[in-house]
């Protein structure tokens, strides 16, 4: 077997093994899921050893798997970093980005798509998920999360202020009455988010007036681990979602969402852009920070306290 054809071998096992399904990393590869059951037996055959354990759920690295991944992952780590050197001497930007995104209803896409407007010979590769990655050990070049990560590996620098709002359809309010006071709440149908990794339902962080327990028993009329869906029952005039700003700032501005109890909303936050500090700013990635800053905080809902956002100066 040759060398590239090996390289391809090792790139399935990769992708399988952070994916842990064999059709996932087929749709992320372009292939199907026989063609990676394919080359992952044909891998094991070649090493000798059993990589994964499979079942009919489930696909998951046995104990030599794990530890041949983190060989692939010092090889193409290397490989990477030859790349990168070659187009950091050609000082043009070019290239596969991995960017690791949160699941936030669509915001970065229209940012996204401009970027690659400005600059076509950049691959994106885009992995949306609520899951705390690792950076570096995952390969990412760099993340875009609602808060910064606490890693000191990582540069972080902000991109805009959001905060949570309380949102409803007009149909619903003329029919079960506008909220005053967050007490209120416990009569009306809450439409809740729950976060994939952990399972936990997303608690609404608002003041009451009652007891500490009153926003912890709000109704659970509907829990999902989607925002999407969730703003979709939210217009539809299923009931009241708590959501971030900058999700609903289109709805809200045409009136077909309307905002409720904003003076007792207390979380405010602010989404960052992070990449490793012990890596050398390759062009990709000093453009891609550098047209992230500039031009994110203009699809967010929350104003900047500074509006001309000064251009920054990045380490390299």
């Amino acid at each position: 077997m040759d060398s590239f054809s090996a390289l391809g071998g090792l790139e399935v096992f990769v992708q399988t093994a952070r994916t842990r399904s064999f059709a996932e990393a087929g749709r992320t590869l372009g292939i199907s899921a026989s063609a990676v059951s394919k080359s992952i037996s044909r891998l094991e055959e070649r090493v000798g050893v059993r990589l994964f354990q499979r079942s009919t759920r489930s696909v998951r690295l046995t104990s030599e798997g794990e530890m041949f991944l983190e060989r692939c992952g010092r090889i193409f780590g290397e490989i990477q970093a030859a790349e990168d050197e070659l187009s950091a001497m050609t000082q043009h930007p070019r290239g596969r980005l991995r960017v690791g995104l949160a699941l936030s209803a669509g915001l970065p896409l229209p940012v996204l798509s401009a970027f690659m407007a400005r600059y076509p010979e950049i691959e994106l590769d885009l992995d949306f998920t609520d899951r705390l990655v690792d950076v570096i050990d995952e390969g990412f070049d760099v993340v875009i999360r609602g808060n910064s990560l606490r890693d000191s590996r990582l540069v972080s620098r902000p991109l805009g202020p959001y905060r949570a709002c309380l949102v409803a359809a007009p149909s619903y309010l003329k029919e079960k009455g506008m909220p005053t006071k967050p007490d209120d709440l416990l009569n009306h149908a809450c439409l809740h988010y729950r976060w994939t990794p952990t399972g936990k339902i997303y608690q609404w962080p608002l003041e009451h007036t009652v007891g500490t327990t009153a926003i912890s028993s709000l109704p659970l009329s509907m829990v999902c681990n989607s925002l999407d869906a969730l703003l979709y029952m939210a217009l539809a005039g299923r009931g009241i979602a708590c959501v971030p700003d900058f999700s609903v700032r289109t709805p809200v501005a045409e009136g077909r969402l309307k905002t409720l109890l904003d003076a007792y909303i207390t979380d405010a936050n602010t989404i960052h852009i992070m990449w490793p500090s012990n890596r050398k700013m390759t062009p990709k990635v000093r453009v891609f920070v550098d047209f992230m800053h500039a031009n994110f905080c203009d699809y967010l809902a929350t104003p900047m306290n500074d509006p001309k956002r000064k251009r920054e100066r990045y380490p390299t």
